[in-house]
């Protein structure tokens, strides 16, 4: 009957103990962070190129599955520096005050075995909100120097506005100058912590 007991409990703390995945850097030399958005009748896109994050994945095991980032909102490159300048601006991100975008995941959904719906809070221009990334997995693999890899690509489009940031023109023929929709796309590849 001890025996039986003991055999229990060891079960029952196997079965309690937290699940822990891999934590993975993001290797910011082969990563992106590029967006979107209307501008007159065309679309512009942009780039922040200086960013930092962290994922916990384990192939298969969901429940542990997190991530978070920040992203330097003075790295934004639009390739115009005048543009730039004015997207700093207190009209646009006000990077005096809101220097960076965060980013920290919520929960996961929708989960198969090369995609998966993260939802997460983004907090940008002083505003937290919730969005949902809809992400590729890449996988896990050694590199040739024996570093262990993993990649995603997420995409997802939020309304400026509900950030805060409305600038905006209305044109002569009506309209307006600057669309409200902005598209968001991730490369990431992350550098197994070690």
């Amino acid at each position: 009957m001890q025996k039986k007991i003991s055999g229990f409990f060891l079960a029952l703390t196997l079965f309690a103990s937290p699940v822990f995945a891999a934590t993975y850097n993001v290797d910011l030399d082969h990563s992106s962070v590029s967006f979107k958005i209307k501008h007159l009748i065309s679309k512009t896109q942009g780039q922040f190129k200086k960013f930092q994050g962290v994922i916990e994945y384990e192939p298969g095991k969901p429940e542990t599955w997190s991530a978070s980032g920040t992203i330097d909102v003075n790295s934004i490159d639009t390739n115009v520096p005048e543009r730039d300048k004015h997207l700093l601006s207190a009209d646009f991100f006000d990077v005096a005050k809101y220097p960076t975008i965060e980013f920290k995941t919520t929960g996961v959904k929708e989960v198969t075995e090369n995609s998966v719906k993260v939802e997460g809070l983004m907090k940008m221009h002083g505003v937290e909100k919730p969005i949902v990334l809809d992400v590729n997995i890449g996988g896990v693999i050694k590199d040739p120097w024996g570093n262990t890899r993993s990649a995603f690509s997420a995409t997802t489009k939020i309304n400026r506005k509900d950030f805060g940031i409305v600038y905006n023109k209305t044109l002569d023929q009506g309209g307006l100058m600057i669309g409200e929709d902005v598209e968001i796309s991730l490369e990431v590849e992350g550098l197994l912590k070690v």
